[in-house]
This record gives structure tokens, C-alpha cells and sequence, in this order.
């Protein structure tokens, strides 16, 4: 998977993946422009955390994928685009679901234009293991219905249709990498893992405050999901077509609840709060991947098992909370 010289653009490259993806891509030798959404605050989400081996080699970009007129000019150049950027916060998206379209398949679309008119070598656009809905059978197959089970996977179900009919209509050369849940450090408190975590070692937490905790979900650690998509953007594959990448292991909530509460030491109370509660008819009950398609045309698999990188995960979260420097990422990014 040499990238070495190649240019490479990576629109979320400020978000948590895809923090980590432009780390990789940098230590495998590529040109790397880092598209951050622009903020008044001087800042370039989690890129500023990145090394400064790492973050010296970077040409860092602020902008928003729904200007197409903006897209059109940093996509010029580019061999490779990652392109991560979405909204991607569920619960939002039941409030503000407009701007989900907008960024989400709109910008998605700017993408897919400018790659289509500077004749880009290749795009690699993100879906999400949520355009499934709650699994129909399991483990879940590219070839598994899209159901929308909320506006944020309605649109990211929009989103990879667009990708798919741009290589169907223009022959561009489009992948889609369908990450199932991502876990690891630089992970936002929006998702569960970070939730439990930081509620465990925050010391003013008298208590842990979870919703759901019986759903299934099938868990990769974020290295393993950025090395993903450096094999999506090297690889033979076909192009229009999704891949899943996940661990192809199961687990539930509870006992990820039990495993961290378990390696961090943590004998607080759990209780059930009504509040982090998704709509019934919304909660995604079951995900399992099934990813031999990609581990078949790449080799790719998940190498990090769920014990080790929870551990890691507690140990920066641990790292944040002694220097007080937790924050909550915007949720503009994935």
C-alpha cells in the first residue's frame, strides 16, 4: 500500500477516522491536503494533536464540502480523494434533518463533480454500517437491503447512491468503504464508548448514565478502520461498489459496558437514562459485518482485538482527563 508521492486529499480530515487516516497515509509517504470545516476558533479539529513529524507534513485547507466552487479547486492535482466529510451526529439529525441532506448528499455531489471533471484516479467515499437499518440477517452482506432508520442514515443511503450512479453514468472511479462502528482515541462523546470511558475516570461522575444497552453492534478499533481505507484507495476493487470493513465479531453494549468498567477499574453505579434514548422504531437493534468481500480483493482485516483497544482508549482517555484537556469534537466530521 505505497502512497509514496502520490497527492492525496482528504475532505474530514479534522474529524476522528479521519484524523487517523491522514496520519497513516502521511507515514506511508503521501502528499496529503487536509480538508478541516472552517471555525472561527483557529482550529483544525484533531489535526492539531497529530505529531509535529506528522502535522509539519500536511497542507492544511479549511473550507465546507457544500461549496462546490471550493471543492472544484482543491480536488485539481489530486490522484486520490478520501472524501469522510458528513454530518454525522444521529440524534441531531432527528432535529436539523435539511442540513444532513445538504452536507451529506450535496456535498457529497461536489465531491463526485470535481473528481468527474479534473479526471481524479480515484475517490473513496464513506459510507456507513447504518444505511442497513437493524439487520435483516446476520452477518450483514453488501448486498443487504438499505433501510433509513433515521434522517442521518436516509442521507447517507442518498449519499452512496450518488457515488454508485456517478460510476454507472460516468465511469468515475468511485469506491464505497462502508465502515461498521469505529471505536479509539480522538473519538467524540457522541458515540458510546467515549461516553462510558470518560464517565468512569471523570472523578466528578458520581455515577455512569447510559441508554440502550442491549444492542449489537460489531466494534473496530480506528487503526484498523483507517488501514481500510488505505487498501480501498490502492486496491484492485470494483468501482460503484460498497465494501464493508468491521471485525466480523458481535458483541452488545452491556458488555462493553462490563469490559470497560472492568479494565479501568471502575466499581460506579450504572443507571438507565430515558433521555440518550433513540425513537423505537429508529434504534438499530443488530450489526455484524460481513467482510470477506474486502478481505478477499485486499486482505484486509481487523487486527485489533476489542480487549486491547479498549485498553488503549481508557489509557488517552486517562491521558486527557490528567492534563484536563477533554473537549467534545464537532460533530461535523467523521
Amino acid at each position: 500500500m505505497s502512497y509514496n508521492g502520490k497527492r492525496v486529499l482528504v475532505t474530514g480530515a479534522d474529524g476522528f477516522i479521519g484524523s487517523h487516516l491522514t496520519e497513516a497515509l502521511v507515514r506511508n509517504g503521501a502528499e496529503v491536503t487536509a480538508l478541516a470545516l472552517y471555525n472561527s476558533f483557529d482550529s483544525h479539529g484533531w489535526l492539531d494533536d497529530l505529531p509535529d513529524d506528522i502535522r509539519g507534513h500536511l497542507k492544511l485547507v479549511r473550507g465546507d464540502v457544500r461549496d462546490g466552487a471550493f471543492l472544484n479547486r482543491i480536488v485539481r492535482g489530486q490522484a486520490v480523494v478520501f472524501h469522510l466529510a458528513a454530518l454525522i451526529a444521529i440524534p441531531y439529525s432527528y432535529a436539523a434533518a435539511q442540513s444532513y441532506v445538504e452536507t451529506n448528499i450535496m456535498g457529497t455531489l461536489n465531491v463526485l463533480e470535481a473528481a468527474r471533471q479534473w479526471e481524479t484516479e480515484r475517490i473513496i467515499h464513506t459510507s456507513t454500517s447504518e444505511v442497513y437499518g437493524t439487520a435483516l440477517s446476520m452477518p450483514i452482506s453488501e448486498s443487504h437491503p438499505l433501510q433509513g432508520q433515521s434522517p442521518y442514515s436516509a442521507s447517507k443511503i442518498g449519499a452512496d447512491m450518488m457515488a454508485q450512479s456517478y460510476a454507472r453514468s460516468f465511469d468515475l472511479p468511485v469506491v464505497i468503504l462502508r465502515p461498521f462502528n469505529t471505536f479509539g482515541p480522538r473519538q467524540s462523546e457522541r458515540a458510546i464508548i467515549p461516553t462510558i470511558i470518560r464517565q468512569a475516570l471523570d472523578p466528578k461522575c458520581v455515577s455512569i448514565m447510559v441508554g440502550d444497552t442491549s444492542p449489537v453492534r460489531d466494534l473496530t478499533f480506528v487503526e484498523d478502520t483507517a488501514a481500510a481505507f488505505l487498501s480501498a484507495g490502492s486496491a484492485t476493487l470494483e468501482f460503484g461498489h460498497a465494501y464493508n470493513a468491521g471485525s466480523q465479531r458481535a458483541v452488545t453494549i452491556s458488555d462493553v459496558l462490563d469490559l470497560v468498567l472492568e479494565l479501568s477499574n471502575c466499581k460506579k453505579p450504572v443507571h438507565r437514562d430515558e433521555s440518550r434514548l433513540r425513537p423505537q422504531n429508529s434504534e438499530v437493534r443488530a450489526l455484524l459485518a460481513d467482510s470477506s468481500r474486502l478481505e478477499r480483493e485486499t486482505g484486509w482485516t481487523a487486527q485489533t482485538s476489542l480487549r486491547h483497544g479498549l485498553a488503549r482508549t481508557i489509557d488517552w482517555w486517562r491521558a486527557r482527563l490528567g492534563e484536563g484537556r477533554v473537549r467534545r469534537e464537532m460533530s461535523y466530521m467523521t
